[in-house]
């Protein structure tokens, strides 16, 4: 593995930081709390950090709308609580990537205040200006995309919401200033960043209309009631038409290539992450991003076998085919979608589908991503009163519907608790002690604690339980980290159409592994014999989630139990 970047064999762990850990008792995560709890990280196995925002801001999108990007928010701590917090992940050889967020700013950010002040400042230009709204276009959080400021008599374009204007990135002046703060924390030592919303950086130069026959608010309406195939495909459609133009506009790959160089100045193979799906970011392989999520694995209702084959087709396919051959990065949960114990559970099984879900992200070829809390099976959890939303989104969208459409209150806020992504932002939970360990008992949470955390959903529980959640990944972490073909073996895959499991081998230089993972609640019998990497050997177990008597197994008659995960190296 000598040959892969830090990067390439690392296990990502994302740190919402408003709800890790609070170090000072005042209901906020911190950067205290956070390097409190790196000997945590170390022990569980993850070799790197994902700092979502942690800059000043209003906090209209829970720190996405930045008004500084050169110091710390306050309720975090200061420069030097970060830099402490930085050197201490970097003594235990955890690397910390921050988000960066290139789309837009805060309207309190200074650029923004002195852009607005009139038509003729030195940052008159740096934002999308226009005199009349010249397009039907929406925002995606709250409406329409145009708001009007007297001081310019003019509108300016938002994608996300009117308190993050987008930054005009066709303005040489606005590109060396956000370079410039780019080199700000790459010159204090961070290892990268991961990119906010990156097919959003450039729109449609002509302005182009959209053409559905709807406003947002409707199309979330439209969406949450669509029950047919033909109304699905329909609500697809939409979204797809409603923001097409304001998405993936020309001069992205060259950004993104000037973005690379500036990363390539440091050492220490600083990386690049986007927040997009779209391999086409990688540009050759070498000279733009270096990895991008793989969204279309999560984006599914249910995960099965047939899934993620075609998944891993697609995109293994399209990565091998780049000039310099492409890195994958996989992924199910982050802080914009529900938790993965609530999105793919049945009901039924979800302790068993959890393991499954954690062993698969863990075990395809590509880099993982967690989610803080995933470890220990947080879940959603669903508010009740509009007075808790901390999500601007879900806040306006309540309000829409019930001035808009006439739905009552009631059913208004339960569809809010439904969609605002404040579900899967609560605290992290540590102990059973009030507040879930998180703050003193004494202190209301920015956002409530799910009280799951009295029913052994937390760290310190589970901990003690040799047959928890959290052991079982730590152990599994531990298996990846000592495989090598886990991280550089290609992917093979087995049984192409089997329904109820999912197979395939992992095949390095010195060693190859077999993993297979049963998505059926009941006992399989299988036969890997066959197979021309297999044929003549046998499998010795190096991680099951089933108790198992013998490590040596035959591939002919290989029984796997409901829901059992099985990693066996081929020897």
């Amino acid at each position: 593995m000598t040959s892969l970047k830090w990067w390439q064999t690392a296990v990502f762990y994302q740190i919402y930081p408003r709800s890790f850990a609070d170090g000072n008792g005042d209901g906020i995560g911190d950067f205290k709390g956070i390097t409190e709890k790196l000997d945590y990280l170390k022990d569980l196995g993850v070799d790197a950090i994902w700092l979502s925002p942690h800059f000043p801001s209003p906090n209209w999108d829970c720190g996405y709308d930045i008004s500084d990007y050169c110091n710390v928010a306050p309720e975090y701590g200061t420069l030097d609580d970060f830099k402490h917090f930085l050197a201490e992940s970097h003594k235990r050889n955890i690397r910390v990537i921050l988000d960066l967020v290139l789309n837009h700013t805060s309207d309190e950010h200074a650029w923004f205040l002195e852009s607005k002040s009139s038509r003729d400042n030195p940052k008159a230009d740096w934002y999308v200006w226009a005199d009349t709204p010249p397009n039907n276009w929406q925002s995606c959080f709250d409406g329409d995309a145009w708001t009007y400021v007297p001081e310019r008599d003019q509108y300016y374009y938002h994608y996300f919401m009117k308190q993050q204007p987008d930054l005009n990135w066709r303005n040489p002046a606005v590109k060396q200033a956000m370079w410039n703060a780019a080199r700000f924390w790459l010159d204090l030592g961070v290892d990268g960043y991961r990119l906010d919303a990156l097919g959003t950086i450039y729109e449609d130069p002509n302005l182009t209309p959209h053409n559905v026959p709807m406003n947002l608010a409707e199309l979330r309406r439209f969406s949450e009631t669509a029950k047919t195939p033909q109304e699905n495909k329909l609500k697809e459609k939409y979204w797809y038409d409603m923001f097409k133009h304001q998405w993936g506009g020309p001069g992205l790959h060259d950004l993104m290539k000037e973005l690379r160089a500036v990363l390539d100045e440091y050492d220490g193979d600083r990386m690049l992450v986007g927040e997009d799906d779209n391999i086409d970011y990688m540009g050759d392989g070498d000279d733009e991003l270096h990895i991008v999520f793989n969204f279309p694995l999560m984006r599914t209702e249910r995960i099965t076998p047939d899934h993620i084959r075609r998944n891993q087709k697609e995109r293994l396919t399209r990565l091998e085919a780049l000039p310099v051959k492409g890195w994958g990065c996989n992924t199910l949960g982050n802080h914009d979608s529900s938790r993965i114990y609530t999105r793919y559970g049945d009901k039924q099984h979800d302790a068993a589908l959890a393991r499954l879900h954690a062993a698969l992200v863990l075990t395809l070829k590509g880099t993982p991503f967690l989610y803080n809390g995933e470890e220990i099976g947080m879940t959603d959890y669903m508010l009740t009163e509009i007075s808790q939303v901390k999500d601007t989104m879900g806040s306006w969208y309540y309000h829409a519907i019930i001035t808009d459409m006439g739905v009552h209150p009631d059913e208004a806020m339960q569809r809010t608790a439904v969609m605002t992504r404040d579900k899967n932002r609560t605290p992290m939970q540590w102990s059973n002690n009030p507040n879930g360990g998180f703050s003193p008992s004494s202190v209301q949470t920015w956002l409530p604690v799910n009280p799951n955390y009295k029913d052994g959903i937390n760290v310190k529980d589970q901990q003690h339980n040799p047959d928890s959640l959290l052991n079982y990944y730590k152990h599994l972490l531990r298996v990846r980290r000592n495989t090598p073909a886990l991280i550089e073996g290609d992917y093979i895959p087995l049984q192409k159409t089997a329904k109820e499991h999912f197979s395939f081998l992992r095949a390095g230089n010195e060693q190859t592994v077999l993993v297979a993972l049963n998505f059926s609640n009941k006992k399989l019998e299988l036969d890997f014999s066959h197979a021309k990497e297999i044929k003549g050997k046998k499998l010795h177990l190096l991680f099951s989630s089933a108790v198992r008597s013998h490590a040596d197994l035959s591939p002919k008659n290989l029984n796997l139990g409901a829901f059992e995960v099985f990693i066996a190296e081929v020897k």
